[in-house]
C-alpha cells in the first residue's frame, strides 16, 4: 500500500501521510499525472479524519508535487517532482537529525548555505 501512518509515532498524520507520496515520488512509484486517492476515500482506508489527508494534500500542493483539481481530486504535477520530492524529504530528515543535535536554526541555515556554497562552486 502507498499510503501508511502509524498514530503512535510521534510524528503528525498529516506529514506521514504527506511523506508517503514524497518517498512514492522519490521511488518512482508515482509519476507525473497518476491519480492519489479521494480524500474521503483515504481517510476511511487509513482510518483517520478526513481534514487530516485534505491538510497533507494541501502541503503537498504548496510544495508543488501535486495539482488539486475540482472533480479530477489531486494529480501528480508534471513538473521533476520525484528529484523535488527528495529535496523536501532530504531537507525534513536534516531538520530533524539537527534538532536531535541540538542545532539551532541560525546555525542550521549556515551549515546549508556553506554546504551549498561548496556544492556550486565544485
Amino acid at each position: 500500500m502507498l499510503f501508511r501512518v502509524a498514530p503512535g509515532s510521534g510524528v503528525p498524520l498529516t506529514e506521514q501521510i504527506a511523506g508517503s507520496v514524497r518517498r512514492a515520488l522519490t521511488d518512482g512509484a508515482l509519476s507525473p499525472g497518476d491519480r492519489l486517492p479521494a480524500a474521503r476515500e483515504l481517510a476511511g482506508t487509513l482510518d483517520v479524519n478526513m481534514h487530516t489527508v485534505l491538510r497533507a494534500y494541501a502541503a503537498l500542493r504548496e510544495e508543488g508535487l501535486i495539482e488539486l483539481r475540482r472533480g479530477r481530486g489531486a494529480v501528480v504535477t508534471g513538473q521533476i517532482p520525484h528529484e523535488r520530492a527528495r529535496v523536501i524529504e532530504s531537507v525534513r530528515e536534516f531538520v530533524t537529525a539537527a534538532r536531535r543535535a541540538g542545532v539551532g536554526l541560525d546555525e542550521a541555515v549556515a551549515l546549508l548555505r556553506q554546504q551549498y556554497s561548496r556544492e556550486v562552486s565544485a
